[in-house]
């Protein structure tokens, strides 16, 4: 029979004394040290750069701007379970809203508390912290499985990458998602070598936590990944060999012997300690409630919606293009950090350095293709594969242009020439939108703060043509960070906040208040939840869907106004048989597209009824 005994034994041995995988290690009591424009800089002192810039770039002006989209439903929940304190019970407008985990809820509240109240920050608060702590993660991995220079482009790669930039500032739970899924990436290479250790027990905490954020993604993707990497760490060869060949029981011994974090019987204790963690709160809202409508809808958000969608069915390629988007502007490089990646690694490079490569690679693909495979498909669902590819950049970029492979340096010139043109060529922000666009576009407001964006891309421009001059990997990773820091700092610290005025949702819900005096009842929703986090009322407001039984209330006197949706307007009128006034109305403004025109809420003040 053959033997079961792991091949990787050898090369531990031969790799002892060296913690980090790929890297050497300092001597003792030596602090590491890298050189940075030729000077000598500590890895600590290095790592906290990228930590401060991309401090900057999350928290920067982070509640400057109103509350947006699905920011709402987080700081509209939150509200509901401070006032009424329930806080095993996710209501929007007192009606259950059970769609995530109760851990993000908890996490805006715990900061509601930081900051003194709730508000735009605290919404946003665990987000920015969140991908802070992300950033210092993935340098912690890249660290281990490749270098040090490595590891802190790798951190600045994520840290100017607009997706995750942007969900690092909005209210969610994705990046908490990312991060708490980079925690045990971190924690399982940090203990490679003893896979059997009590670690195992803080690798299913971990899961846990990061699943009460969003949903089982928290479980499913490390699981996955790491899973997959286990059995592939030797390369395909190897895993192909030993399912081959030999008896059936011995290939099972293999696959378990190389899963041993998972097959030991101290996962005995961490599997039940991770899934109690995580049912606990569900549990408690099931006593307290007598329902069981949390768990039914982890089953319909993470099983249903994967196997069988009932909403965001998105093309099965969407994830092709869209993380180009995701990972701007470091995504042209991409096509060529996949071509460096896949490419036969050198006969003499160190085996401990090829499995780490492996990681990055299997966390890349398997994360794209699980995601691919799903049915239900969102552009930001992708949002999880950020670290990997900024990792696989990172790479690329710190390997001398002289060692890539002639279709990498095509592939990377290409990328560079695309991120120049687009820097260069954005100098028509500065222009009015009437000279360059027509139609409604043309009433576009000017860029704001043009003078800071001025400067902005005067920089960028001067960091371009620095690579231009003498191309090498070290000088495109230079000059790509300072625009991505530049244009993406400008975009989210100036831009987004100064557009505030050009929309009116905490606008609609003061001139409402007003509207109202001192009462707090009067106001029914129609067809529409309405800016009830702005509104900021002690009690839900009354929701209907058809205009019979809203009429009623009003004949009864309990309503004087009710919130309705422009496109809903005329129907509304014709049912309820009277025009109504408008007296209130969310702002529009021409240069927006018809559609959102006719979403936006005006407020209507009944007239007197009579039966």
């Amino acid at each position: 029979m053959e033997s079961t005994a792991d091949p990787r034994r050898a090369d531990e041995r031969l790799d002892a004394g060296r913690p980090l995988a790929g890297r050497t290690s300092p001597k003792p009591g030596a602090a590491p040290t890298l050189e940075i424009f030729g000077r000598p800089v500590s890895w600590r002192d290095a790592a906290t750069v990228v930590l401060m810039l991309a401090g900057v770039m999350f928290f920067a002006r982070l509640g400057t701007r109103a509350l947006w989209s699905s920011e709402f439903r987080w700081a509209e929940i939150a509200r509901e379970m401070q006032l009424t304190s329930r806080y095993f019970w996710p209501t929007i407008n007192g009606h259950v809203y059970y769609d995530k985990p109760l851990g993000s809820y908890w996490l805006v509240l715990a900061a509601a508390r930081l900051t003194g109240g709730l508000d735009e920050t605290s919404a946003r608060l665990p987000c920015a912290i969140a991908g802070l702590l992300g950033i210092w993660l993935v340098m912690l991995v890249g660290r281990r499985i490749y270098d040090d220079r490595t590891a802190l482009l790798s951190g600045l790669v994520l840290a100017t990458s607009f997706s995750f930039v942007f969900f690092s500032r909005h209210a969610s739970a994705d990046v908490e998602t990312v991060t708490g899924e980079l925690a045990a990436f971190a924690l399982f290479l940090r203990n490679e070598q003893r896979q059997d250790g009590w670690w195992v027990v803080g690798l299913w905490l971990m899961m846990a936590a990061t699943s009460l954020t969003k949903g089982l993604l928290g479980y499913v993707l490390p699981l996955m990944v790491l899973g997959v990497y286990s059995c592939l760490a030797d390369g395909w060869a190897e895993l192909g060999r030993r399912l081959s060949r030999g008896p059936v029981l011995g290939r099972i011994g293999w696959l378990i012997e190389r899963n041993r974090w998972l097959f030991n019987w101290k996962s005995l204790v961490a599997i039940p300690l991770g899934a109690a963690v995580y049912y606990v709160p569900f549990a408690i809202s099931a006593a307290r409630t007598g329902s069981e409508k949390g768990l039914e809808m982890v089953y319909r958000e993470n099983v249903v919606r994967f196997f069988h969608p009932f909403d965001h069915r998105g093309p099965v390629y969407l994830y092709c293009y869209v993380i180009f988007a995701l990972m701007l502007p470091w995504s042209a490089f991409l096509p060529a950090a996949l071509a460096e990646a896949h490419r036969k690694p050198a006969a003499d490079r160190a085996s401990a350095a090829r499995r780490g490569h492996r990681f990055t690679l299997v966390y890349f693909w398997a994360t794209f293709i699980f995601f691919t495979l799903s049915g239900s498909r969102r552009s930001y669902y992708l949002l999880p594969i950020l670290p990997a590819g900024a990792l696989l950049v990172a790479r690329t970029l710190t390997t001398p242009t002289e060692e890539l492979s002639s279709l990498g340096q095509r592939l990377l010139k290409l990328g560079y020439t695309v991120v120049t043109i687009a820097v260069i060529g954005s100098v028509i922000v500065m222009l009015p939108p009437g000279w360059i666009l027509k139609g409604r576009l043309a009433t576009l407001p000017p860029a704001p703060d043009r003078a800071i964006y001025a400067a902005c891309w005067a920089v960028s421009a001067l960091a371009m043509l620095y690579g231009l001059k003498r191309f090498d990997t070290r000088r495109v990773a230079i000059s790509t960070a300072a625009a991505g820091l530049l244009f993406l700092g400008y975009l989210f610290i100036f831009a987004m906040p100064a557009a505030d005025k050009w929309r009116g949702e905490k606008r609609f819900a003061a001139d409402i208040r007003r509207q109202m005096g001192q009462a707090t009842t009067g106001v029914a929703l129609y067809k529409t939840v309405g800016p009830l986090y702005y509104l900021n009322l002690p009690h839900p407001l009354p929701y209907y869907d058809s205009v019979s039984k809203l009429k009623q209330s009003a004949l009864d006197d309990k309503l004087r106004w009710v919130i309705v949706r422009r496109r809903d307007l005329d129907n509304f009128r014709n049912d309820l048989g009277t025009p109504g006034k408008v007296v209130a109305s969310e702002a529009a403004f021409a240069f927006e597209p018809r559609q959102h025109v006719l979403n936006k809420e005006l407020l209507v003040a009944l007239p007197p009824l009579s039966h």
